[in-house]
């Protein structure tokens, strides 16, 4: 890799002479993956508003491996340091949605999830064979995810559930001092969005005579967009127009891999016959706010929508092996499945009626967060406590997600 030019830096020594503010602690923000990116977009305004901290970003692949990336963190309007730079820094706190990087940098570090928590998934076994594929740990609680060489690789690890201390207290028992239950910042900041659930529905173009159905899918051969490649073009085609307004939610994995042209081109002849598709970085949570419908398979969206109080009718994906007592494994048993020889309106409807029977919704919100709202209150005192500063005396925001802005139609 060719090393990068060095930029200016507020955290560098060599540029304190062009600091407006001075004395500062510094927070860098990891940004592997878009993925993480918008994750810990969530944690950033629990420092907003003080004049104590500088915050600043790096893609710990150094830009190379996802163009998306790059392009998610220009647009945060920060400032990104190259990787060789930021290795050579100096910080007060590391945010990290992710274990990449975190070997070169040595600071205090929060870890948290990207997903709907740690410890959804079992080990994956490929088809062909009966031995689990090498580092395809399905809990993200490994040792080998948390250790390197012994050491623990941060010194906070925010766990969304009490279930994954006790499966944290199995698999490595020597990160349990780390840990940290929290809850989840994401469903907190979806549940707060609920009650602006007309101006998402306006946002999304919804008439008053329809009603909403959100298809998602997660990323990998096995997801519903993996297996079914005309996923949307079926949905539009069955379910009449004058009755159902259908928007699209793709995991950003798929648009950093395959590009956003890609995507776009892929799903042309949908979004010609109607199909509102959300971007990757955001748009998903308020499209949950708006559904009356979700279609989606074992990703974490499907989850979050379950919890928001959509009708949930899942995609079936054969081969996901998913951990007993987790949001997904809940849905999977609950949920009833799509059927793509039969009718879709009339399954729908029974959805629908699981939903109101079965109290799905108010399960999932408990297996998703064992600190429902708390989650905003619980981060902001880990993190400055990592930071040694005292706690800012205004209150903890936990602000709806934005209105939605659409992909526009390739020409």
């Amino acid at each position: 890799m060719i090393e990068t030019a060095w930029v200016r830096s507020p955290v560098g020594r060599t540029d304190r002479h062009y600091a407006t503010r001075r004395g500062t602690k510094s927070v860098l923000v990891l940004v592997p993956h878009p993925v993480a990116g918008a994750r810990l977009s969530d944690l950033l305004p629990l420092i907003e508003a003080d004049h104590r901290i500088q915050v600043v970003f790096a893609d710990p692949e150094g830009g190379d491996n996802w163009q998306a990336g790059r392009a998610f963190l220009h647009a945060q309007g920060g400032v990104v340091l190259p990787w060789p730079q930021a290795r050579r820094s100096e910080f007060d706190l590391v945010l990290a949605g992710s274990t990449r990087g975190l070997d070169d940098l040595a600071a205090p570090t929060l870890l948290v999830p990207h997903g709907g928590g740690f410890g959804q998934y079992r080990p994956w076994r490929p088809p062909d064979t009966a031995v689990p594929r090498p580092r395809r740990h399905g809990t993200g609680l490994s040792p080998d995810q948390l250790l390197r060489e012994g050491r623990l690789r941060a010194d906070a690890l925010a766990l969304v559930h009490d279930r994954e201390r006790v499966l944290l207290a199995r698999e490595c028992p020597q990160a349990l001092p780390a840990a940290v239950v929290t809850g989840d910042i994401t469903l907190d900041r979806l549940t707060a969005s609920l009650p602006y659930r007309g101006h998402y529905r306006r946002a999304l173009g919804l008439t008053a005579d329809q009603e909403i159905v959100v298809v998602t899918s997660t990323w990998s051969p096995r997801s519903a967009f993996g297996r079914h490649p005309d996923l949307f073009d079926r949905v539009l085609a069955e379910l009449p127009g004058d009755r159902f307004r259908v928007v699209g939610a793709l995991h950003p994995n798929i648009w950093a891999h395959h590009g956003a042209w890609q995507v776009r081109s892929w799903l042309a002849d949908a979004l010609r016959a109607g199909l509102v598709l959300v971007p990757p970085e955001d748009g998903w949570r308020a499209a949950l706010a708006a559904a009356d419908y979700v279609i989606g398979d074992y990703g974490s969206v499907t989850c979050y929508a379950a919890a928001a109080g959509a009708a949930v009718l899942l995609e079936d994906t054969p081969g996901q092996p998913l951990l007993e007592d987790t949001p997904a494994a809940a849905l999977a048993r609950h949920a009833p499945r799509r059927r793509h020889d039969r009718p879709l309106t009339p399954q729908l409807a029974v959805a629908r009626e699981g939903r109101d029977t079965n109290g799905i919704p108010e399960l999932i919100r408990r297996l998703l967060s064992s600190r429902p709202g708390e989650a905003g209150h619980l981060l902001r005192r880990t993190m400055y406590r990592l930071l040694g500063l005292s706690e800012p005396a205004r209150a903890v925001p936990v602000s709806p997600v934005p209105l939605p802005a659409p992909v526009a139609m390739p020409v």
